[in-house]
């Protein structure tokens, strides 16, 4: 099954003019997700970030190579880490992938001065194919609306993971607020090409 889906892969990548590993990392986020959204997890974390750009299939969308969620849920190094090892483990239907809880690890990270959150990294495995996996997961933020759940497309006909995602109203009004309290130190050139 593996070596049959890296094939459709490679070949999706040929026609739609993509290098092979951008699309193999897509799908692995996109198969991870999966795994979240029907995990008993699925409601203590939002998708935020530029992942946001496929659920609401804007043309031109930029990609990414990483997850970034909101969680709420404890924010301890060690719960991250048995979560996630949880949700990598899940028995799904087969989509090639293996998820290899042996090498997750979680760390602190700082983005700025309000925000503390964990980062997740593990490998993947498609076939002979190795996949690196970064998750960024913020706590505390607040998202004035309601989040909605939404289905995340999927590259191959596979069932799509269906999601908690932020509105698309506080996507911007962070990218704003981003823009307006940092100004010209703002190194993030992602906020402005995203609105």
């Amino acid at each position: 099954m593996a070596a049959s889906i890296k094939s459709r892969l490679l070949n999706k990548s040929k026609t739609e003019g993509l290098a092979f590993n951008q699309v193999l990392q897509q799908y692995a986020m996109e198969r991870f997700l999966y795994r979240l959204s029907e995990s008993r997890h699925a409601d203590s974390f939002y998708l935020k970030g530029a992942l946001l750009f496929w659920v609401w299939n804007l043309a031109g969308r930029r990609t990414t190579m990483d997850i970034a969620l909101l969680g709420f849920l404890d924010n301890s190094l060690e719960l991250i880490r048995k979560t996630f090892s949880e949700i990598c483990t899940l028995s799904v239907i087969d989509d090639g992938l293996h998820f290899d809880e042996d090498t997750l690890r979680s760390q602190r990270i700082k983005e700025d001065a309000d925000y503390e959150g964990v980062r997740v990294l593990f490998r993947a495995q498609l076939d002979t194919a190795q996949v690196t996996m970064q998750i960024d997961i913020g706590f505390g933020d607040s998202i004035g609306q309601k989040a909605c759940k939404r289905d995340f497309p999927a590259l191959l006909d596979l069932p799509v993971p269906r999601l908690q995602c932020y509105p698309v109203e506080t996507v911007i009004a962070e990218k704003f607020e981003a823009m307006v309290k940092l100004e010209l130190l703002n190194s993030r050139m992602k906020d402005f090409y995203d609105i």
